[in-house]
């Protein structure tokens, strides 16, 4: 990969999937584990089932995989003896060293708080997906400096926790029962997969505790539960716009979906999307499991060229994402290209480059997307590069939460005042409302792969207007 000066590698490390959490140093996921520099890191070496209490931590210890620097190890060795100032010398210090960690920078702002605080915790896959687990905390971490830095909520600093889930239902489902015992915890913000966050949804509601997902989609998250909301829009507007664009736009009508049946968000777009098509007077003509062991993206193609189809649509979830990319290396550009956006990635434009060109995805959030909003900017100061999508909607989720909490500072007041129907915060996409169904009232960006220098791969996502 090519490291040409440190800005380039900072903004493709911090753009949309891949993660970094120092200087130079590079998180790449592979089907075993990820690589940090030059070294692999088995998910089993990084304890990816460690007992509960080793995967909650307000600072007393680190979630973040591999190797932390001796000053961030000395910070959580302070917090633990609450040596708090102490704590404060060595995070400041360690953020020095690794700018855009954002662990570091929640446990710095929890050093900083005194005997009284507001909670909330966030629910990340640390232990299988550090580089969402990171893109999500970048968020949170930054509402959470962004509050405590003007004064906190009405006089009262915001404290985080962070849980590893491992986007394992569940595990999710355990992390839940731990926080709704924990009557200090007033919010949730996570968790990261759909058949997560319907998992530990059972439990958050039955304690009573606001959870909201910065990145599930499922459509059966609509109307799940009074206390799950959502601040990233569902399958079902995302289908809803691939579908218009093909039919309207691309004047096309016939379409194969490629789709991972054992994945909730999977299943729920491609289904979408067949029904959304047959609206607008389309058709889907065959429908291609990414997750089948005999899967050929050759064979695939062959039979849908066969069948007369147009469009290609990539349903495919984070699993099956080189699978799809398959798909598109063998297309040719022969058919029209769509999908979703477990595959609006840098991987995406790394390895699909010319292939991938033209190819339109429906994305909760781009950077580009509204020139009047200042959060890029902000991001881009206190991080040192782009953030992605799950940043963005992790800071709107945060946002709420802390409108939420000044309005009222119990789990039933944050509850009521999310689902009040003159509830609003400004987020990093807009303005964030809630409906009666837990969604968030915004639209999806329709987004095009293009030849571009932004993020280094020689190929970016850019809005369609």
């Amino acid at each position: 990969m090519s490291q040409k000066n440190e800005t380039t590698i900072l903004a493709l490390a911090l753009l949309l999937t891949v993660g970094i959490v120092g200087g130079g140093v590079w998180w790449f996921t592979n089907g075993s584990g990820f690589k940090i520099g030059n070294t692999i890191i088995s998910n089993q070496e990084t304890g990816s089932n460690p007992s509960l209490e080793n995967r909650i931590s307000f600072g007393e210890k680190t979630l973040t995989p591999g190797d932390i620097s001796p000053a961030k190890k000395e910070g959580v060795q302070a917090i633990t003896a609450k040596s708090y100032d102490k704590a404060i010398a060595n995070f400041t210090a360690a953020l020095k060293l690794n700018r855009n960690d954002p662990e570091a920078l929640i446990f710095l702002n929890n050093a900083r708080i005194g005997s009284k605080s507001y909670t909330i915790v966030a629910s990340v896959p640390f232990g299988t997906d550090p580089n969402a687990a990171l893109e999500i905390l970048r968020g949170i971490a930054q509402a959470q400096n962004q509050i405590n830095s003007s004064g906190g909520v009405k006089g009262v600093p915001l404290r985080v926790g962070i849980a590893n889930d491992d986007d394992n239902p569940e595990i999710a489902k355990q992390i839940a029962s731990n926080l709704v015992t924990n009557s200090e915890v007033l919010g949730v913000v996570g968790p990261n997969t759909s058949d997560s966050t319907l998992a530990a949804g059972t439990i958050y509601t039955s304690g009573q505790l606001v959870a909201i997902s910065p990145t599930s989609t499922s459509v059966k998250i609509s109307n799940f539960s009074r206390y799950v909301f959502r601040t990233v829009p569902s399958d079902f507007m995302a289908a809803r716009s691939l579908a218009n664009y093909m039919v309207k736009t691309l004047q096309k009508k016939n379409a194969v979906v490629f789709f991972n049946s054992q994945s909730n968000y999977s299943q729920s777009l491609k289904s979408e999307f067949v029904s959304s098509v047959s609206l607008e007077g389309g058709q889907v003509s065959s429908e291609f499991d990414l997750s089948k062991v005999d899967f050929s993206a050759a064979k695939s193609l062959e039979q849908a060229t066969k069948q007369g189809a147009e469009v290609l649509m990539l349903a495919a979830n984070t699993e099956t994402l080189d699978k799809a990319l398959q798909v598109i290396q063998i297309n040719q550009k022969k058919l029209t290209l769509l999908a979703g956006d477990d595959v609006y990635t840098v991987k995406t434009l790394e390895i699909g480059r010319k292939q991938a060109t033209g190819m339109v995805l429906a994305v909760p959030w781009h950077i580009d997307s509204d020139p009047k909003s200042d959060f890029p900017q902000k991001s881009r100061q206190l991080w040192g590069g782009d953030v992605s999508w799950r940043s963005a909607l992790s800071y709107d989720a945060t946002v709420a939460l802390i409108e939420a909490l000044k309005r009222n500072p119990t789990r039933s007041g944050v509850q009521q005042a999310l689902f009040s129907s003159d509830f609003s915060a400004t987020g990093a996409s807009g303005t964030i409302r809630f409906l009666a169904s837990g969604d968030r009232n915004a639209p999806v960006q329709l987004v095009k792969i293009v030849p571009g220098s932004r993020s280094g791969a020689g190929y970016d996502f850019e809005p369609v207007r």
